[in-house]
This record gives structure tokens, sequence and C-alpha cells, in this order.
């Protein structure tokens, strides 16, 4: 009777246990996702045009007797794959019907982000009138992105935001977005100004080195309220670059520091607060620019690192964001010869949209080029042959096409020779109007 007794108690403890340790487990899991909750959708802010370069932080080096580390040097062109349907087939109705009712100049308008001044023509865009008016009603432009020249003072920014939203809206039935590199640190197109009467605050270099990570949140909360106000509805934020090379002269302050998993929290922590804010972040630069010595602003630079490095290091970032919701990743101009077999820049590369940061990575948001009027692009490749790649490779959105009208027609007419296909071109237009119809 005692042995019974004995085996019947142990049992009991044993069950116990079991489930006393499944408790705390679901625990655990309960508060690791409460830490990961994104934050709400953005909501529609009113649009501005713009002018100038956008900032592309990338070169490329060619090598020729390095040996080729990764499997992914020999994966043949996938263009039939080039963005993975899956994703491409989520859409709403709503959209659906939108895409079907779009004619080709349409659709092909809606892959670009444009200045406002290669919208219209002018020289310096600060209003938008009758000009930007006619200019959205036959040129379906998904965003439009504004630069210092373009940003005078409060009344005139927000005044011009709200014109061209307007404008666009009435074009489309959908808001675009207006766009804006406010990034920290080096890179303040509004807090620069003195008109605004804002205060700069912490670089983002300062916030690596910060005991509180709460002041990343409260950086891009403070950040996202004033674009907010203005107009703005994305910033092409945050910096996810890791520095990893002393000669690394790009990033400057831009960049939250040198460590990996700090990189990956900070950054997060920045665009939770621009999404609080309702500004959409966008992570950048893919696959990352901090070993380069280049900028690609200026020329062509490489990472010269394999696949696995990328994993430890540079993609940290990259791969949290996804994880974590990201809506929106932007692609460098660095290319990854170890990686790729060549030196094509990773915005025009589809072994590094589809195959790693598609399908690899499992992000199904937008892809967005860095700017393609920069020296790393245009020194490399035609307008023609630019854009085609970045599209052919997987990138959604076009940033700052080096020729508007002429990049518009190459890719009018890659349908038309059926280099590149009509289902191509609407998997894109799935992610991008889904995302505007948040706005």
């Amino acid at each position: 009777m005692t042995a019974v007794m004995t085996i019947f108690i142990l049992s009991l403890l044993s069950v116990g246990i079991y489930y006393g340790a499944r408790a705390a487990l679901e625990e655990y899991k309960k508060r690791q996702a409460e830490i990961q909750a994104q934050a709400p959708k953005p909501v529609e802010e009113p649009v501005e045009t713009e002018s100038e370069d956008s900032a592309l932080d990338d070169d490329w080096y060619i090598a020729e007797d390095d040996e080729i580390e990764d499997d992914y040097a020999d994966i043949p062109d996938i263009s039939e794959n080039s963005v993975s349907g899956q994703e491409a087939g989520e859409a709403s109705p709503e959209i659906e019907e939108i895409i079907n009712n779009m004619t080709p100049e349409e659709k092909v308008s809606s892959l670009f982000i444009v200045t406002p001044e290669d919208l219209t023509g002018v020289d310096a865009a600060t209003a938008a009138g009758d000009a930007t008016k006619t200019a959205l009603s036959s040129n379906h432009v998904s965003g439009i992105i504004y630069f210092e020249q373009n940003i005078l003072e409060p009344d005139q920014i927000k005044g011009m935001l709200e014109n061209t939203q307007k404008y666009a809206t009435l074009a489309d039935g959908l808001p675009i977005f207006l766009c804006v590199d406010e990034e920290g640190g080096d890179a303040l197109r509004i807090a620069s100004n003195e008109a605004f009467g804002l205060e700069k605050g912490q670089s983002m270099w300062e916030l690596g080195l910060s005991e509180s990570e709460d002041d990343s949140y409260l950086a891009g909360e403070n950040t996202g309220k004033y674009l907010r106000e203005y107009g703005f509805n994305l910033d092409l934020a945050p910096v996810c670059d890791i520095v990893t090379s002393s000669e690394n002269s790009i990033l400057g302050s831009r960049s939250f520091g040198s460590d990996p998993e700090r990189v990956s929290k900070l950054s997060w922590l920045f665009s939770s607060g621009l999404k609080d804010s309702n500004v959409i972040p966008c992570f950048k630069h893919f696959p990352g620019l901090g070993a380069a010595e280049e900028d690609t602003h200026l020329q062509s630079s490489s990472l010269r690192k394999s696949m696995n490095e990328l994993r430890d290091t540079e993609l940290v970032p990259f791969e949290n964001a996804i994880v974590s919701g990201g809506e929106m990743i932007m692609a460098g101009h660095i290319s990854c010869p170890l990686i790729t077999g060549d030196d094509t820049p990773a915005s025009l590369s589809s072994v590094m949209l589809t195959d790693i940061l598609r399908n690899e990575l499992g992000f199904k948001g937008v892809i967005v080029t860095d700017s393609l009027k920069m020296s790393a692009i245009t020194e490399n490749y035609s307008p023609e042959e630019a854009v085609k790649l970045a599209v052919s490779a997987g990138a959604d959105l076009i940033l700052m096409p080096s020729d508007f009208e002429v990049q518009k027609k190459a890719l009018l007419d890659a349908l038309e020779k059926n280099e590149i296909t009509m289902e191509r071109i609407d998997e894109s237009l799935r992610r991008i109007l889904t995302l505007r119809s948040g706005l």
C-alpha cells in the first residue's frame, strides 16, 4: 500500500512540474509577443513635391581573383518567380479591381517615386498648383520625395503637401507617398531648417551610445509627429547599416553603431515611434553599407562578404524588421560579388532581392530602390537598362529615376516585347497599392 501511495504522489508531482513548466513557457511567449507587437497602421496624409537626389550609401568593386564562397553565385535568373506570387495574391478585392481597371501607362507610372521637379519640369518646386494637378492627372506616380530646396517654412510645405495629396487622390482614388529623408544625424531635411524651430536632438550614433533605449523610440515618435503635422507620410528611415569598417565615411552619424543586435533593436524602436505617429518607416540600405569604403552617390562599391558573414552582421537588423512586421525596405546600390558571382548592385540583382530578401528572409512588403540618379547606377547602366533590371530583379518602387520619361517608356517597351510580364508589374502593384490604401 505504501509503495502504491508513493508512486501516486510521485505521479502527481511529475504532472505538476510538467504543467508548471508549460505555464511558464506560455507566459514567456506571451511577453515576447507583447514586446514584438506592431504599432498601428499609418493613416492618410497630404503630399508634396520634391527635387534633388536622394542618398545611396553604396558602391561596388569589381573582383576577378576572389573565390565565390556561396551557393547563391550559381543561382540562375528566375524571371517568372522574380517576386513571390503568394504575397501578390493577398490583395483585397478592391485593390484587384483598381489594378484591373488601370491602363499599362498608369501601371508603369505607379512604380515610381519622383521629385516634384521631375514631375512638373520646373527648376525648384515650392508650391503645388495647376502644373502639379495636371502632371498628376497624366502621370500616376505612387510618391513624391522632397528635399531642402522644396522645404522653405512650415506653412509653405504644409500647403504644398495638402494640395499635392488632394490632386493625387482625385486622379487615382488613393493617396500617394509623400516622402522625405529625415534620418537623423547628418540627414535632416526639416529639423536642420531654422525656419521650423525644431531641436535636432541626438544623432543616431549618439542614440546608439545612450544607456536608455527609450530615447530611440522617442526620437522616432518626435520625428514622426512633426513630419505628420506638415503632411509627410513616409520617412526613408531608419538607417539599419552597421558600421564595420573604420574606413567607412558614408554613414556618419546616421548609423546607430557597430553592434548588430543593438542596431537591430534601436532601429526598430525608432521605426515604432514613426509608426505610432502615423508615418511609414523604410528600413535601409539592404543588404548594408557599413563595410563600404566608397560612396555610391559618387561611384561603384562592393561588400566583400560571404552569405554567412552577412547573416551574422549586416542582415540582422533587416531580419528583425521583417519578422516584426516592417512594411518597406530600401535596396542599396552596393554589390555582393562573393554571393552573386558578379558586380551587379543589390538594387538590380535578382539574387539579392528575390532569392535572399524575398525567398530566404521572407519579406512580403514593398521593396524600393535607392535613387537611380546615383553614380553607382548612372556610370554603369543606361537609364533603360537600370530600370528594367530593377523591376526584373524584384524591386517594387523605383526611387528618383534618372530620366522619368525615358524609364517609363523603357518599361512599356519591355512589356510590349514580353521582356517583363504584366503579371510581374501587377505583383508589385498589389503590394504598393495595398500600402497606399492605408495612408
